[in-house]
């Protein structure tokens, strides 16, 4: 029987496998996702009416691991040029939209990050801004579109998709 998540595609061989997780069905549409040992598994669920919004939904977590990465990238950026972030915080959100098919899917993440000190108190700060986007492995990783390698296994195991 595989254990863990499925093996991504090799890519780039000077570049190994990253972080990964468990996710298990509690109820209905309520999931725990394990991170391993040294992070608290997190609840999730679907929003009212499919689930009972008992933990994010998947939307959200979409959202903030885009927004926490450019709020991370930001204050990595600030630091490279001697910079104290001082409290970077940001408001995101998504859009819902319908494919062709009439599928709900996300046309878009906003993320208005705010700077925990005035622009005036941060020399350089224009350099800060023109690169710091390009640090966040999430957010250019969703803007380039992530290929999804998806499989199914009953349970003995055996591979069905």
């Amino acid at each position: 029987m595989t254990t863990g998540p499925p093996q991504l595609p090799d890519g780039d061989p000077a570049v190994g496998r990253g972080p990964g997780i468990r996710i298990t069905q509690e109820a209905a549409y309520r999931f725990t996702v394990d991170f391993g040992d040294l992070v608290p598994g997190l609840a999730v669920d679907e929003a009212p009416p499919a689930g009972e919004g008992a933990g994010p939904c998947p939307e959200q977590l979409l959202v903030a691991a885009v927004s926490n990465c450019l709020c991370a990238s930001l204050v990595f950026a600030l630091g490279k040029f001697r910079q104290e972030a001082h409290g970077v915080r940001a408001d995101a959100h998504c859009r819902i939209v319908r494919n062709a098919a009439g599928r709900l899917r996300i046309g878009g993440i906003e993320v208005a990050i705010a700077l925990g000190e005035p622009a005036e108190n941060l020399p350089r700060l224009d350099r800060v801004l023109e690169q710091f986007e390009r640090f966040c492995t999430v957010s250019q990783s969703v803007e380039a579109g992530i290929p999804v390698t998806v499989s199914v296994a009953d349970a003995t195991g055996r591979r069905l998709r």
